[in-house]
This record gives C-alpha cells, sequence and structure tokens, in this order.
C-alpha cells in the first residue's frame, strides 16, 4: 500500500504541469460574449441541473488581516486573475447524485436504453444504510462522498452529456462566491446571514432544500452553508505566501496526497465565521474512519455528513485527452 502510494504522488508530480493545463486551458476571451447561463438536461431522462456564466475578472483572494474570525491560511490577501466558467446554481441534490450511485435507478429513470460508455461506468460501492442520514433528499444536497467519487460523478456527467464537468479550484470557487463583493460575506449590505445561509445557529443541525435562502449577487445559492464544497486543490496553509506581491493567474495547487483536499464555505453544523467567504479548510482522514460501511467502502463513501459539491465548467474545454487523463487518475488506497 505505501508503495502504491509513493508510486502515485511520483506519477501526480510528473503529471502537474498538464493537470494545469486540463484545467485552464488555453482562453479565447473574445468567446466570453457567447456564454450565458443555461440548463443541462441528461438526454433520455427527466434529469437537469442549472449552469451560471461567470466572467472572467479579478478580485482580492482571502482576508485582510483585521476580518473577524480570520485565519493565517487566508493570507496574505492577494489579487488574483480568474480566466471565464461556468458554475452549479445549487449545489449538488440526491436527484442528480443518486442515479450514478445506483446503476439500477439511473436505469430506471432512463427512458432510452443507456450508452455502452455509461453503462460501464465504475460506481462507488453500494451503501448498506441511508446517506441522507434522515435530512432529506429530494431537493437536498447529496453528501458523503469523498473528493474521488465526487471526480468520478463529474466522469460520470461527461459520458452523459459529452460536456467536461470538474470540481472548482479554491480561486473560483472563492471569486464566484464573493460575487465582486469585498466583505466576510457575499450579502447585500444591510442584509443578515440567516438569509443567505443554513448555518449552526438556524439549521437545526441537518441539511435543507438547495435554493431556500437567498442566492448572491450572481445568483448562486448555499455558497455559504447548507453543505461545505470540494474544490480541486490540495488544502496547504501556506499557500497563499507563494502569491505575496504578485497577482496570481488561475491558481490551483495540484493534489499530491490523500489529505487534506481543500473545501470551502462551511456547513450546517458551523459557526458564522466558518461560512465566510475567504474560510478554508482541509478534509480529514478522520472523515473516513467514521465511514459507514461494513466493511469499509475502500475510495467512494465517507462519514462526512457535511460535505458535497458543486461542479464547474471551463469556457474553453480541454482536450479529450486531457478529460481522461483528469478522470482516469487511479486512486490512493484510504483505508
Amino acid at each position: 500500500m505505501l508503495i502504491q502510494a509513493a508510486r502515485m504522488r511520483s506519477t501526480l508530480s510528473k503529471l502537474s504541469g498538464l493537470f494545469t493545463l486540463l484545467i485552464f486551458p488555453l482562453v479565447l476571451f473574445s468567446q466570453e460574449n457567447k456564454f450565458s447561463t443555461y440548463t443541462q438536461d441528461l438526454s433520455g431522462t427527466d434529469l437537469k441541473f442549472d449552469m451560471v456564466a461567470i466572467p472572467a475578472g479579478e478580485f482580492m483572494m482571502g482576508s485582510p488581516e483585521n476580518e473577524a474570525g480570520r485565519h493565517p491560511d487566508e493570507g496574505p490577501q492577494h489579487p488574483v486573475k480568474i480566466s471565464a466558467f461556468w458554475i452549479g446554481k445549487h449545489e449538488v441534490t440526491w436527484d442528480l447524485f443518486e442515479p450514478f450511485v445506483y446503476k439500477n435507478q439511473e436505469i430506471r429513470l432512463s427512458k432510452i436504453p443507456l450508452t455502452q460508455e455509461v453503462d460501464a461506468m465504475t460506481r462507488p460501492t453500494r451503501p448498506y444504510v441511508d446517506m441522507t442520514w434522515g435530512m432529506g433528499k429530494e431537493g437536498f444536497p447529496a453528501i458523503g462522498m469523498t473528493h474521488y467519487a465526487a471526480v468520478q460523478f463529474c466522469k460520470w456527467l461527461y459520458t452523459r452529456t459529452g460536456i467536461f464537468y470538474r470540481l472548482p479550484t479554491e480561486a473560483e470557487w472563492e471569486y464566484a462566491c464573493r460575487a465582486q463583493t469585498k466583505g466576510p460575506y457575499s450579502i447585500v449590505e444591510g442584509s443578515k446571514l440567516d438569509e443567505y445561509a443554513w448555518y449552526s445557529d438556524n439549521s437545526d443541525n441537518k441539511t435543507h432544500l438547495v435554493g431556500s435562502k437567498k442566492p448572491n449577487e450572481w445568483g448562486l445559492y448555499d455558497m455559504h452553508g447548507n453543505v461545505t464544497e470540494w474544490t480541486i486543490d490540495q488544502y496547504k496553509a501556506d499557500t497563499y505566501s507563494t502569491y505575496k506581491n504578485t497577482t496570481a493567474l488561475n491558481p490551483l495547487v495540484p493534489a499530491e496526497t490523500l489529505y487534506p483536499h481543500a473545501v470551502r464555505g462551511g456547513s450546517y453544523e458551523d459557526s458564522a465565521s466558518t461560512l465566510r467567504s475567504a474560510s478554508r479548510r482541509g478534509s480529514n482522514a478522520e472523515w473516513k474512519k467514521i465511514d459507514p460501511q461494513i466493511p469499509k467502502s475502500n475510495w467512494w463513501l465517507t462519514g462526512g455528513t457535511f460535505v458535497g459539491i458543486r461542479i464547474v465548467r471551463p469556457l474553453v474545454p480541454p482536450t479529450k485527452e486531457e478529460i481522461l487523463a483528469y478522470y482516469n487518475r487511479e486512486p490512493i488506497a484510504d483505508y
């Protein structure tokens, strides 16, 4: 197992340059006036989800030193330029995630036979417990997936739509969350956080229907609270020191180890300060130790009832070879 992990780290290191190109292909900015918010249908089903167009721009990433609740890993604050992309209007719900988990359910929902590629998709270990933990299913955020499972869900969407979907980078996530705001939260001045977020003060310690609070200025719901959301990046507490006195262009920290990956946004069980736009957190092996599976799920499931997904689509897609290289990396054993 240790040898496998070492080989995996070596391979990821060699591919880091390719990985960066994959996530941020050469952007033709002249195309930006041709992209807009849209609804993605999954052919042969009634399943659909909304993607919001986010324009290219520049923002200050991180938090100022005088921001209440600030942690050292949020600084130094630094300018970042972001290329245009689409991002999910909502957190991915069980309606969309469950057909990926359960092939039989996908077959039942499909009005036409599955294609060979979709039919051959590798899927999670079948859960032996209710993965919603009684918090709600239809219209509620999907929870309890590992980072690997989140990436494979994106691959499933690719096989269903032919469109490259992935997890956001930390920078993309914060840029989309802020929606050109500069304060601790992306809320309209004079409003209350309760109007925008489910968190420890108002959630009754459970998830809630996505989109049941107010959206930010770019029309994105639940960027604060409900469930915390996976990003692509490896979490490193000192990441921002790399960009001191520079303007970062589409920054990304390629993952070379299983833990920690960066998650953003805070969840229903977190305090208000953890929901701030700049707040960062890394995944932890402890999430896996309470995996509800017996025997343990090797790659797919976690006991993290507070973690979910929001997806991104870059304006200019990578090549098919680069896309498959992203989706088909071997998982690192994590049990």
